[in-house]
């Protein structure tokens, strides 16, 4: 070793040294956490908390406005009967909002289906199995038309779906001419149509085999969404589309097959509200479901801004509705009011997201 290179130190130079070094062990102060601040992140953790809490507050109201009138077996099975086909149209419209999409035409492809169903099975006669096919098939194609436009010319969901709502409300008009297929028609020419109208009934409770219908649907699609890789997609796109893209997942086909599916839910809603109406097909039938599908996704707890969400929050977000709008008919409420009360309950919906969100931020 050169004379330049020696050490300037010794050791038992750095030993002293390290003698007088500071031995206290950092700390980090945690911050409190509120009571608020845990519900928030428990709301967040488990989003169905809000609308089970609020369907059983509805419920317990009612049973003291109505003197228990509500719980009667004859109205619960009216309210079941009721929410049926826009609780089926919410499970359409609940995938399409996880992608942070929107479909305002979702009604529409109902209504437009049963027509085809109805021309087909019952005025020009074809067998009725395939009547109802191609009449699935017509929402799929009118899905895939929505599909393709969002992922082919990047048009806003909101956009393409409000200009496809009035295309498919002229077809619907001009296919049916304006004409609706009375019930006894049904019934005589194609009886398969109204088979989701059938009861069930136990005591003085009635339950539709389109709500055991509605019901097994969204259990399949709860499984679906949380159990395969197609699902974990859908929640994927919605929470982030560059992330996932960058994943691997092939984010335009993910959006195009979710419009399609919700396409063929949609027209199977209006196979249900064929039977839940006792068999007539009218173009003036579901003129509230857009938006009441929305308002029961909404209320459920999925997010407008995608991939925080479920099937059973929607199923949850249909009852509460249609707890309340019963609800407020037998205390005696104007329909006014029924209607100012369904739009508290959004706006109050959408403040409780924006709020739990804030969860993770």
């Amino acid at each position: 070793m050169s004379e330049g290179s020696q050490p300037t130190k010794s050791v038992a130079d750095y030993e002293a040294t390290l003698s007088k070094a500071d031995t206290s062990v950092a700390s980090f102060e945690h911050e409190q956490v509120t009571a608020l601040q845990k519900l928030r992140i428990f709301l967040q953790t488990f989003p169905v908390a809000v609308p089970i809490f609020v369907l059983i507050l509805s419920l317990v109201l009612f049973g003291f406005t109505t003197d228990g009138l509500i719980f009667r077996p004859g109205n619960l099975s009216t309210i079941l009967k009721q929410i049926t086909p826009i609780g089926i149209v919410a499970i359409a419209q609940t995938i399409i909002i996880l992608t942070a999409g929107i479909d305002l035409s979702i009604g529409a492809i109902m209504v437009l289906s049963t027509i085809v169903m109805g021309k087909l099975g019952v005025q020009l006669g074809l067998p009725e199995p395939l009547a109802i096919a191609i009449g699935l098939f017509a929402g799929a194609v009118m899905g895939y038309i929505n599909g393709v436009l969002v992922t082919r010319l990047r048009l806003p969901p909101f956009i393409v779906t409000l200009g496809t709502l009035y295309i498919f409300q002229a077809l619907k008009l001009w296919y049916s001419g304006s004409e609706s297929i009375r019930n006894v028609d049904t019934e005589a020419a194609a009886p398969m149509l109204i088979f989701f109208g059938n009861v069930i009934s136990v005591g003085g409770f009635q339950i539709l085999y389109g709500t055991i219908a509605f019901l097994l649907l969204a259990i399949i699609m709860t499984y679906v969404l949380k159990h395969t890789a197609w699902g974990r997609h859908v929640y994927a796109v919605g929470d982030d589309p560059n992330g996932a893209m960058l994943s691997g997942v092939r984010t335009d086909k993910v959006l195009q097959s979710v419009y399609v599916v919700a396409g063929v839910i949609a027209a199977f809603a209006g196979l249900v509200l064929i039977g839940r109406v006792g068999g007539t097909i009218t173009p003036l039938a579901g003129e509230t479901a857009n938006l009441d599908s929305i308002t029961a996704v909404v209320i459920g707890g999925t997010s407008l801004f995608g991939g925080r969400g479920s099937i059973v929050g929607s199923v949850l977000g249909a009852m509460i509705v249609g707890v309340f709008r019963f609800g407020l008919s037998l205390s005696k409420v104007d329909v006014l009011w029924q209607d100012f009360t369904v739009g508290v309950l959004i706006i109050a919906a959408v403040a409780i997201d924006q709020w739990i969100r804030k969860a993770s931020s």
